[in-house]
């Protein structure tokens, strides 16, 4: 069987001595895709290999989160101060053998929140079932990033372990279109400046991945590295929280340097129950959650408790959240908002996009 190690140590130590610049930039983008061409190959074949058991997660609520972070950094004490859960915690490391959900509501949302094994540097290559656990992130809604006051250097190996999951965390899908054609070689075309993504590197790219001819329009700025995540199409996108822990164990000044150095978005001390209800408003602002007020025909709309949907939602959203047969038994809706022309406007199609606060009346056959 193929060992793709050593070409990949090669590769990667020629695209660390490549100093980046106009001449080098094909050069470098065709070495990262070769890297990730391999890599591919070699996640193929240990798929392809005996699999190791999983973690069953049963998913609830509006969303889920989950605490990522090496082990004994205080996610189970997080976890019980955010819910209403009752995790296991001890002053040692790997207290958590197995998933452990709770439930934090806040602003009429249910947000599932998953504490998980501590993760360990290798976890994406299967150290300590780094797998199995970073493959529960992935169907997760957002990640949650615990890191210990006293050991900041770990957010670096934390975040390439994510990485390596094929996670691209607080990013989004480009705007970018690939459509293969028959003839005619690699096209490119745009309505914004690439100056570090040139015509010759995006075809030598897609070349790499086998993609000879193709049209390529893009609308928004990328680098490389975007365009391969594109090409591969198996990454997961969503919006991560970094949080420092245990935050009360050095000076306030001091905990306040480390949080700029390392970009943490919060600082928390779950045994103190300092910074809970900011990270609270976080989480429930970075999952982008719209409120959508139900109107029943006839009556007045129940703006006292709206319903929770994520930013984008459609009716179809709706009404398959509300109930199994509302889709094939839609007839039309009403809505009234900022999404609709004027109010009460009538909708005969399930697609229409909903914004925040939004009224929407349903019609059913």
């Amino acid at each position: 069987m193929t060992n793709y190690d050593d070409e990949l140590k090669r590769l990667e130590e020629e695209l660390a001595n490549t100093k980046y610049n106009k001449r080098t930039q094909n050069a470098i983008g065709l070495l990262k895709a070769k890297i990730a061409r391999l890599r591919e190959k070699q996640e193929s074949r240990k798929k392809s290999g005996k699999k190791g058991e999983g973690y069953a997660v049963r998913r609830s609520g509006d969303a889920s989160v989950i605490l990522v972070g090496f082990p004994s950094v205080g996610k189970s004490t997080l976890l019980n101060a955010l819910t209403n859960a009752n995790s296991e915690t001890a002053d040692y490391a790997f207290t958590t053998t197995t998933v452990i959900p709770g439930m934090l509501e806040y602003g009429f949302a249910k947000i599932q929140i998953l504490d998980v094994p501590g993760i360990l540097k290798g976890a994406s290559d299967g150290t300590g079932r780094g797998k199995e656990v970073l493959s529960v992130l992935r169907s997760a809604d957002m990640a949650l990033i615990i890191v210990d006051i006293n050991y900041p250097e770990h957010l670096g190996s934390i975040l390439q372990e994510v990485r390596n999951t094929n996670i691209r965390i607080n990013q989004h899908k480009p705007d970018v279109r690939i459509r293969k054609t028959v003839r005619n070689g690699i096209r490119v075309g745009r309505t914004v400046r690439t100056d570090s993504l040139s015509d010759e590197t995006i075809a030598s790219i897609l070349k790499e991945f086998r993609i000879n001819n193709a049209e390529v329009l893009i609308r928004e700025t990328i680098n490389d590295d975007q365009l391969i995540d594109l090409v591969e199409d198996n990454k997961v996108y969503m919006p991560a929280v970094v949080v420092l822990s245990k935050a009360d164990m050095v000076p306030r000044h001091d905990a306040e340097r480390i949080r700029k150095d390392i970009g943490a978005d919060l600082l928390v001390s779950a045994q103190a129950g300092e910074g809970i209800d900011e990270l609270k408003k976080i989480i429930f602002t970075k999952l982008g959650f719209i409120r959508i007020f139900l109107k029943q025909p006839g009556k007045e709309a129940d703006m006292a408790e709206p319903l929770i949907m994520k930013g984008g939602a459609t009716i179809r959203d709706v009404c398959e959240k509300l109930h199994k047969d509302f889709v094939a038994r839609f007839k039309f809706a009403r809505i009234w908002g900022k999404s609709s022309r004027f109010p009460g406007q009538k909708l005969l199609s399930l697609n229409h996009m909903l914004i925040d606060k939004d009224v929407l009346e349903i019609h059913l056959r």
